[in-house]
């Protein structure tokens, strides 16, 4: 008797408080194995199996709540997204399905509290934004709705489409009160920007005049891409006085010189205002400095006598009447006088109404001359074209010839 005391107390020393800490390791070690083994079941298991395995967790409750509100059912949807904010208050996808939940229920007021709640805690929450464009687009509220749809295609390049014709669509229908909110999203240079403006069409070139005419007075016009991109699509669909206006309301380039950039100093002024030169085989044109006043850019043009079409060209407005063309000319080689001539067209129908050549008569090799013309605008030609045209020969005749300080001015 006293042997079995003997060696159960012995068991009982042997087993003692280090033992105990072993096996508290050894069982804690175990759970949060179980914990970190079942974390990516409560994540991609399905909720059925999610919620059997861990029936009070705040991130079961809300995939469970969400499961629920896809299927219609509303009201299971409100009780398990509850349940997970009280586990989680700060869990905003529950606080999101429980929003909807509000909304289904015909709480929209209630509904608009808490999604918006939801919204702010996280710019990432797409429906919750989405729910929140479409509520205050019901209530006419452009600067709110657009300022979600903003959230939205930041980070969502797939979505851009939809919302960008929702813009379009407020902007031409409701122009007065969604107009300068739209603007006012693109003041802020967001990445977006460029997709929205190049997405613009023939359609809608009300739209797009508004938007550049406020973007202009204020802190992010357009650029001249931007700007060029507006002329362009004016000019396919045949808006030439329309051109002139919007350039007289931005002042870009000033709208009151008829050749911009004749002194090829200008780099900055939009196309069609502004030079458009040629680079191709048989004809080439660039601005470079002058080689006789190194200071001083100019348009140096090279051409082989053969190759045919326009070596430079710009668009301009002039209302009907007399002007002078006049523009200075150096010959570096060749003989430019029956191969090269400057010409105005009518932008709106192409005929030509005026040819001047390009180099004065008493021009002398290697010396600037001036050369002056007298030229009439028609009538029913609201936009015209300034061209250096080529006049081909039977066979190669290389010319190289300088032009500078183009001016067309009234002949009065």
């Amino acid at each position: 008797m006293k042997d079995k005391a003997d060696k159960s107390s012995g068991a009982r020393r042997r087993f003692g408080t280090g033992d105990f800490a072993s096996y508290g390791l050894v069982v804690g070690a175990v759970v949060l194995g179980w914990q970190i083994a079942i974390q990516p079941l409560m994540q991609r298991a399905p909720v059925e199996t999610a919620i059997r395995l861990a029936p009070g967790s705040p991130m079961v409750l809300r995939r469970a709540a969400e499961s629920e509100l896809a299927a219609g059912r509303a009201g299971n949807a409100a009780v398990l997204s509850r349940d997970a904010l009280a586990r989680s208050p700060f869990d905003v996808r529950a606080l999101r399905v429980f929003g909807l939940t509000e909304a289904e229920a015909g709480r929209d007021a209630e509904a608009d509290e808490v999604l918006t709640l939801a919204g702010n805690w996280s710019l990432r929450d797409d429906p919750a934004h989405a729910w929140l464009v479409d509520r205050r687009l019901r209530r006419g509220d452009y600067a709110s709705a657009f300022a979600h749809a903003d959230t939205l295609v930041r980070r969502r390049q797939d979505i851009q489409p939809q919302v960008f014709r929702l813009f379009t669509v407020a902007g031409t229908e409701d122009p007065q009160r969604s107009v300068p909110v739209i603007a006012g999203l693109l003041a802020a240079r967001p990445p977006w920007r460029a997709a929205y403006i190049y997405g613009l069409g023939p359609q809608d070139l009300q739209l797009f005049v508004s938007l550049a005419v406020l973007l202009e007075s204020g802190r992010a016009p357009l650029d001249n891409g931007e700007l060029q991109f507006l002329y362009r699509t004016m000019i396919n669909s045949g808006q030439f006085e329309a051109i002139q206006t919007v350039r007289e309301r931005i002042k870009r380039p000033p709208p009151r010189v008829p050749v911009t950039n004749g002194g090829f100093s200008d780099s900055e002024a939009p196309e069609p205002f502004q030079w458009r030169l040629t680079q191709k085989a048989g004809a080439a044109a660039e601005i470079v400095g002058d080689d006789l006043r190194a200071s001083n850019p100019a348009l140096r043009v090279a051409y082989d006598g053969y190759a045919t079409g326009a070596i430079a060209e710009q668009l301009t407005s002039l209302a009907p009447g007399a002007y002078r063309f006049s523009a200075e000319v150096r010959i570096e080689s060749g003989d430019p006088t029956a191969r090269l001539a400057w010409t105005l067209s009518c932008a709106t129908d192409g005929g030509q109404f005026a040819s001047m050549p390009s180099v004065a008569p008493d021009a002398a090799p290697g010396t600037w001359a001036t050369l002056s013309g007298r030229l009439d605008v028609p009538g029913n030609c609201p936009a015209q074209w300034l061209r250096l045209e080529t006049r081909a020969g039977d066979r190669r005749s290389p010319t190289v010839v300088w032009f500078d300080r183009i001016v067309i001015s009234p002949a009065g």
